[in-house]
């Protein structure tokens, strides 16, 4: 059983330390959102760059002119579903965080609201989505 595990002591040091954890959790949240937004940003501006490229007078046609509509489509839903897997891998973390095990150390009650990056998050995949589509569908 993990309670057995170890000892909590509600310390200055040990909520400085849940307080760590928190912020490290924070911060590896934010770094999958920066690389699904780069992924997904990537995906769809080698679509279009090879759509456009491809319409250019005096190029030579593409060898295999649906490559790179592939790749797009696949960088674009690596990031998506990088953000919906590290959003999961958060929400239970910070459940972790805040169970009753570490109520002691945790300072205050239960997280009463999210966080705003969870909201942007949710809007990046709904991005990623559209894009996904846009490009499967060659709506742009």
């Amino acid at each position: 059983m993990m309670s057995d595990r170890f000892e909590v002591r509600a310390t200055a040091a040990d909520h400085f330390a849940w307080l760590r954890t928190r912020l490290a959790i924070e911060r590896t949240m934010m770094a999958w959102a920066r690389t699904g937004v780069s992924l997904i940003g990537f995906g769809f501006t080698i679509v279009q760059f090879f759509d456009r490229l491809g319409a250019m007078p005096g190029v030579a046609p593409a060898r295999f002119p649906d490559a790179p509509h592939y790749l797009g489509l696949m960088l674009i839903f690596c990031g998506t579903c990088a953000l919906a897997i590290a959003t999961l891998q958060y929400w239970g973390d910070i459940r972790y965080l805040w169970s009753d095990q570490f109520a002691a150390i945790a300072g205050t009650g239960h997280a009463s609201r999210r966080p705003p990056m969870v909201a942007a998050i949710v809007a990046l995949m709904l991005v990623g989505v559209f894009a996904f589509f846009a490009v499967l569908f060659r709506l742009l």
